[in-house]
């Protein structure tokens, strides 16, 4: 079936204050929330257009759930973003590092 592979806890540098840096999911959720707000839309009108639930927008929004493409793809284009668009914003607001380049 294959090996167990422990993921790195994400913590603060040692003697340093530095926050770590987000996840991928993180920083999508905050474009996504950043782009409907800055549109003047309602998660629930926006959801509705995604076909996706109130709920789980919110989810994604405040880097709680990791969407699949087709999933991210519909809430994207319900605010009116392709997914390059919505991923060029992302990588060039994000810190640079391997989170943010491998995606």
């Amino acid at each position: 079936m294959g090996d167990v592979v422990a993921l790195p806890v994400r913590r603060e540098q040692p003697g340093t204050r530095e926050a770590p840096e987000p996840l991928w999911r993180e920083s999508v959720g905050r474009e996504l929330r950043h782009e409907r707000h800055a549109t003047g839309r309602r998660l629930v009108d926006v959801a509705e257009v995604a076909g996706v639930s109130p709920q789980y927008l919110s989810e994604v929004e405040r880097g709680l759930k990791d969407p699949s493409s087709e999933l991210l793809a519909a809430m994207a284009g319900a605010l009116g973003l392709s997914i390059g668009t919505l991923a060029s914003r992302v990588g060039s607001t994000a810190p640079q590092s391997p989170v943010c380049l491998a995606a």
